[in-house]
């Protein structure tokens, strides 16, 4: 298969929405109106993969810095976006043809982020293969939990009995386009025990909701009116992946986000085939925090790798 590689252009920003839109394994994180909102942070350097023909056989979401190419570091998932019509021996073409823009391009290395299975309209990891004929090193292998719908596993027992604590409370739960509120929760639960900030400030999501709104969704606990939990819900063909989490203290002794997961999966998100919580991983995938993992696989979740490799060029 011939490759030809070239670096994205904003004026084919239609192309390229096109392309994800019908692709295997893409979903809205690599649509251009969601990249290119943090512009400002990242130095893009996306990649359009053509054919002889001249036609777009893939896209690499990519930034990047010193020197070195990132599919992408300001998303959570990443990787080659392929097409129907590609199949695993036009991929190993293709990340050679990658390879040979490195170096060509004064680039050092690619850092790979892979684009976990469970998010895949069609099977599409031909790119692990490929990575692993070029010689490319395992660099950091974070677990998702997930649960699936198919032979869900039932709920631990403190699980179901903070669902009820929480109901007996008068917790409700409802969607809600209140992310000031959500946010204020959040922000001071991060500033208070890890000593962060969320990686996306109100402005930013405030305005990735309005261009997304169907895909990016916050639903809240409140008791007498009060946000006291909540998650923003990521939305994509086969997942609903929860962005963020919070509680704050009244909501933790009420057990909020017990009766939040359970409405999100029994009723929300029931006829979604994963639901993805995320990671429970720190210092790359080195460090387990067991307490929040054992939170997740309370709900029925279990793992899924979620790896992350380093090309030389």
């Amino acid at each position: 298969m011939t490759v030809v590689v070239a670096r994205f252009r904003p004026e084919q920003a239609v192309a390229w929405n096109a392309f994800v839109a019908s692709s295997r394994n893409g979903t809205f994180l690599f649509d251009r109106g969601y990249m290119d909102y943090h512009s400002d942070r990242f130095l893009d350097h996306s990649l359009l993969l053509r054919d002889a023909d001249s036609r777009v056989s893939a896209v690499l979401p990519a930034n990047e810095h010193a020197g070195v190419l990132h599919s992408h570091a300001g998303l959570t998932y990443g990787g080659l976006v392929l097409g129907a019509d590609s199949g695993a021996a036009d991929v190993l073409a293709m990340l050679e043809a990658v390879r040979e823009y490195l170096r060509s391009n004064g680039l050092a290395s690619l850092q790979y982020k892979t684009i976990p299975w469970i998010y895949h309209r069609q099977p599409a990891e031909d790119d692990r293969y490929a990575l692993f004929r070029a010689g490319a090193r395992l660099t950091r292998r974070d677990v998702l939990s997930v649960v699936a719908r198919e032979g869900r596993l039932a709920y631990q027992s403190r699980r179901a009995r903070g669902i009820k604590a929480a109901h007996k409370a008068g917790v409700a739960v409802v969607e809600s386009a209140d992310y000031a509120g959500f946010w204020a929760v959040l922000a001071a639960n991060l500033h208070d025990r890890h000593g962060a900030s969320p990686v996306h400030d109100l402005a930013e999501i405030t305005l990735l909701h309005a261009r997304f709104p169907d895909a990016i969704r916050l639903f809240t606990a409140r008791h007498d009116g009060e946000v006291v939990a909540g998650a923003v819900v990521y939305v994509s063909d086969r997942v609903a992946h929860v962005q963020y989490i919070s509680a704050n203290d009244a909501g933790r002794r009420m057990h909020a986000l017990d009766l939040l997961f359970d409405t999100l999966l029994t009723t929300t998100y029931r006829d979604k085939a994963y639901f993805d919580f995320g990671i429970s991983n720190e210092q790359a995938g080195q460090i387990l925090n067991v307490g929040l993992v054992e939170q997740k696989e309370g709900f029925g979740a279990r793992s899924v790798a979620h790896d992350y490799y380093e090309l030389s060029a």
